[in-house]
């Protein structure tokens, strides 16, 4: 009796070298999210009766507001835009079509520091308006305060919509001529056929695109510190440095992991239960809708708006103010942070490139549904904020630390010091951690367009995996590595929640140097580090834009 083999996807695992990699790499980036997601069963600390009666309620409230108006936010700006660029014809166009995707490049407490500083009570913005207007005092006028909640969903808005425009015009792009056709064969007009059809059609990517800007909002330390906007990531470093509780702590993380799964469970489930179905027409390949005379100069403003404020105004003010203040901002001091940015950003990425590649072609190797899961779990500290993964990170690693620290004082009679926890180790670990996903998503993208005829062709000529992923798959892989190794450089260079609390003793990078130069009101010197963090993500950014486009071009 004979039967069919089963298909690929459904064969049990192998036990092998790659599936072995794969469980590793799975359980090392699980220990941090896992130690915080079990202290939730473990006894409070001491002081966590006060902190959940005292600051826990305020830091929810805040943290709701916060992701309500950063959603609406991101969603106003991230939607008009992609509409406008891919539906609609007027003068700067093609130029927005990659422009409006750069403020991605520009950190969010940046922008904080350079916004109040321009529009503070000494600023130049007001001093002008006292001078233009007769105003003598700050009671003769009203102006607004950047400095509070409403700020921060804006300055998060300008910086995070790029992942709800990306995602949203590429569904805009994708939807059935036909489609919109019938609709203005039924009479409906431009905006009647965009609220009609094109929304509830892009409805899975605008939710896709929101959470990923709301996981950045909770997950940033710098904008709502120095806004004095009590937070969570707020609550978790002053817990830990200020009461000096790190139980207290830990529980703080594991209430934030909790508002993380709790929004990656409402993302996924919005998808789940709506299904839209494109039809087989053949998407959109010129702009239906063209603009003339007052329409397309409200469209170039709509779209020049977020790309003036989240990008062009920021660049000038920096680069006005590290020319000015050269001898303050261009120093020893200056080369010695760019150094250990370049290193952590380097090696992290290095990194980060070989794990995600041992990720991907092994479960291209073996696509069994206990890989995939394992997979998923590596790749979940993604959503998860740099705050909760620090104390996740420290706190195994300085148990490590003890353990060889006590049994080689009995022993040896010898202390081994703080060999991990006190380490760029624990940084690069928790960097990994953060941002693995990144480097895997880039990479399984490029291995899931190449044929796997194939690796059956190299196979059959005595290749083994190892010799095809080097010799076949690499060489076809170049741009998707760049990418990944180009996009988790950028984003360790200006991560600061998990750099600012495992950080080793006396060494700083750019981002911590800016925030505390911006915490202690010296500008002048937070901006050759700022400047440098902007441009080293601004180039990525528009080669990455610019492929985009390009591929995108029929």
């Amino acid at each position: 009796m004979s039967f069919l083999p089963l298909p690929r996807s459904l064969r049990p695992a192998r036990f092998d070298g790659w599936s072995l990699a794969i469980s590793l790499v799975a359980l090392v980036m699980m220990v941090p999210v896992l130690i915080i997601a079990l202290s939730l069963f473990t006894q409070p600390s001491t002081s966590w009766g006060h902190l959940a009666s005292t600051v826990l309620p305020e830091y929810i409230a805040n943290s709701l507001m916060l992701m309500l108006g950063v959603g609406l936010g991101v969603v106003g700006l991230g939607v008009t835009t992609a509409w406008l660029v891919s539906s609609c014809q007027f003068p700067g166009r093609a130029w927005f079509q990659w422009l409006l995707l750069l403020p991605l490049a520009a950190p969010t407490y940046i922008l904080a520091y350079l916004y109040t500083d321009t529009l503070e009570y000494f600023g130049p913005v007001q001093t002008l308006l006292r001078g233009v207007f007769g105003w003598q005092r700050a009671s003769d006028y009203w102006f607004p305060n950047l400095r509070s909640l409403g700020g921060a969903m804006l300055l998060f808005s300008l910086t995070l919509y790029p992942y709800v425009y990306l995602l949203a015009r590429v569904a805009f792009l994708e939807q059935s001529t036909a489609t919109l056709e019938a609709s203005r064969s039924l009479g409906c007009g431009p905006w009647r056929s965009f609220w009609s059809v094109a929304l509830p059609l892009a409805r899975p990517a605008i939710a896709t695109g929101t959470a990923l800007a709301l996981m950045e909002t909770l997950n940033d330390f710098g904008t709502v510190a120095y806004f004095s906007v009590p937070t969570f990531t707020t609550g978790i470093y002053r817990t830990w440095f200020g009461l000096g509780d790190r139980p207290g702590a830990v529980q703080l993380a594991a209430v934030l992991l909790l508002f993380i799964a709790a929004l990656v469970w409402l993302e996924q489930r919005s998808r789940r239960q709506t299904r839209y179905y494109q039809g087989q027409g053949a998407a959109l390949a010129h702009c239906p809708y063209r603009l003339r005379g007052w329409r397309g100069g409200v469209a170039w403003a709509i779209c020049a708006g977020p790309v003036g404020l989240g990008l062009v105004l920021p660049v000038l003010l920096l680069l006005a103010m590290t020319l000015a203040n050269a001898d303050a901002s261009l120093n020893g001091n200056f080369l010695v942070l760019s150094r250990n940015s370049l290193i952590l950003a380097s090696l992290s990425a290095l990194v980060a490139l070989g794990l995600a590649l041992v990720l991907a072609y092994g479960l291209r190797l073996r696509p069994s549904p206990r890989l995939q899961l394992q997979v998923q779990a590596a790749n979940l500290g993604y959503a998860v904020p740099g705050s909760v993964i620090a104390v996740g990170t420290l706190i195994p690693l300085g148990r490590l630390d003890n353990a060889i620290d006590g049994w080689l004082r009995q022993t040896l009679g010898v202390s081994s010091g703080l060999l991990l926890s006190g380490t760029v180790v624990a940084l690069i670990l928790a960097y990994l951690v953060r941002f693995l996903a990144v480097a895997f998503g880039a990479i399984d993208s490029g291995l899931a367009q190449i044929k796997p005829s194939l690796d059956d062709a190299a196979r059959s000529l005595g290749q083994s995996p190892g010799q095809t992923l080097t010799q076949v798959h690499i060489p076809l892989l170049r741009g998707s590595l760049l990418t990944a190794l180009l996009m988790v450089f950028v984003d360790v260079m200006k991560e600061l929640p998990a750099t600012l609390i495992i950080r080793p003793f006396n060494f700083d990078t750019l981002a911590v140097r800016v925030y505390q130069y911006a915490s202690d009101e010296r500008l002048v010197e937070a901006a050759a580090p700022a400047l440098a963090i902007l441009l080293v993500g601004l180039g990525p950014v528009i080669w990455l834009s610019r492929q985009i486009t390009r591929e995108e071009r029929p």
